[in-house]
């Protein structure tokens, strides 16, 4: 088998499963284990996959700082956020994770909506100033990547709480292994979180599906759905629909 056939097949076992483990591969190309592993080790050179002990992993998403997100699909990102302000009702308790595109739903709810907002992240609670809304920010250490708090005492604090709509911010969508975010506490916060929620949504702009960040938040069947942009393609999409995952366009 050709190189370039070997790279085929593991750049779409990798996109399929998220994972590449050199002996099975080996095993199902009938090739040496060694084959494989020279193959990764290559690829990974080239920046087309992460080598990990005994296989490889997906690219990791780049975690640009709070600025820089900000100025990243602004458009996109507005319209996902206008469509999940649509969302809620009024009466509801909400909980708005840290992150560019969540600020887009504060800054889209009706500055009148009588609703409780709670969130972890000092920036998004700015945002709401000016709104009828009641809003609770819970504390702990801040995160300056991502503008949210972390640690013992905000789980603690969110543990006291229970919200209808969770909208959650993640940095990596994969069918099989779930949502996923670069931060170990900012992961375990959001999982918190996401114990106190009836439902959860996640804003997904395109470049987060297929991908895999190191810290995993929840599986796929943890979500009630996904806000995506209108745009999106059916193939990305297809195997969250077929998880029985809401998928909302905006």
């Amino acid at each position: 088998m050709l190189t370039t056939q070997r790279r085929a097949l593991i750049s779409a076992q990798l996109a399929r499963d998220g994972e590449i483990v050199a002996k099975h591969m080996a095993d199902e190309l009938n090739l040496s284990e060694d084959t494989i592993r020279r193959d990764l080790r290559e690829m990974a050179a080239e920046g087309l996959l992460k080598r990990v002990h005994g296989g490889a992993l997906p690219l990791a998403p780049p975690l640009p700082n709070f600025a820089a997100r900000q100025e990243i699909a602004g458009d996109v990102k507005r319209r996902l956020g206008r469509k999940a302000a649509a969302m809620i009702e009024a009466g509801q308790t909400i909980f708005l994770d840290g992150g560019t595109s969540n600020a887009e739903i504060a800054r889209a709810l009706p500055r009148e909506m009588p609703i409780t907002v709670i969130t972890h992240s000092p920036t998004i609670a700015a945002e709401l100033e000016r709104h009828e809304a009641e809003v609770i920010l819970i504390g702990g250490r801040l995160y300056k990547h991502s503008m949210v708090a972390t640690g013992a005492a905000t789980i603690a604090a969110i543990a006291g709480v229970r919200v209808d709509l969770f909208f959650l911010g993640v940095t990596a969508i994969h069918p099989a292994h779930g949502v996923s975010t670069g931060d170990f506490e900012e992961a375990a916060v959001k999982r918190a979180i996401l114990g106190q929620a009836a439902e959860i949504y996640v804003l997904a702009t395109a470049e987060k599906f297929g991908a895999v960040s190191p810290h995993r938040v929840a599986g796929i069947a943890d979500l009630t759905g996904f806000i995506v942009p209108e745009e999106t393609g059916a193939e990305t999409l297809a195997p969250y629909e077929d998880a029985d995952i809401a998928i909302v366009r905006a």
